[in-house]
């Protein structure tokens, strides 16, 4: 069973992961840890309104971790907040309350759903979901504070 989670595409996703790295000047960063297993992952955000216009990530993580972080990268640019929020939320009911995985451009996290059949390694598999959603939090807080 554990050769369904780490199955080929997995680890295809977790061996090419685009927008590596770090920006010079995020409007918003987040880092998510997962104490059970060590994963760390770093992301940066710029926003235009309430898009994200640009993004980079830092993934120490392990293939699950890495994955995730994979499928976030191919399509955040361009999503909204909300957007976001309810991926997270969509991904989090998928592991842990047997969900349906999203739809639409986020259909690849649906290789992530052998993963509900091993706790320990839902939380690395929703570091990037959590990480991305605090950022774009911080980087929205940033905005308003800046207005006032």
């Amino acid at each position: 069973m554990l050769d369904d989670v780490y199955n080929a595409r997995i680890l295809e996703l977790a061996a090419s992961i685009p927008r590596l790295g770090r920006l010079p000047q995020p409007d918003g960063s987040a880092t998510a840890h997962s104490r059970l297993c060590g994963s760390t992952v770093t992301v940066d955000v710029v926003m235009d309104g309430d898009r994200v216009a640009d993004f980079a990530h830092d993934v120490k993580a392990c293939a699950l971790g890495q994955a995730s972080s994979s499928i976030m990268a191919q399509h955040v640019v361009g999503s909204t907040a909300a957007e976001l929020k309810d991926l997270r939320d969509a991904v989090r009911r998928m592991l842990k309350e047997n969900g349906a995985p999203p739809a639409g451009k986020w259909a690849d996290v649906a290789v992530l759903e052998p993963v509900r059949d091993f706790k320990g390694r839902h939380a690395s598999t929703l570091l990037t979901f959590d990480a991305v959603v605090e950022a774009v939090g911080k980087a929205t807080a940033a905005r308003a504070q800046a207005a006032e």
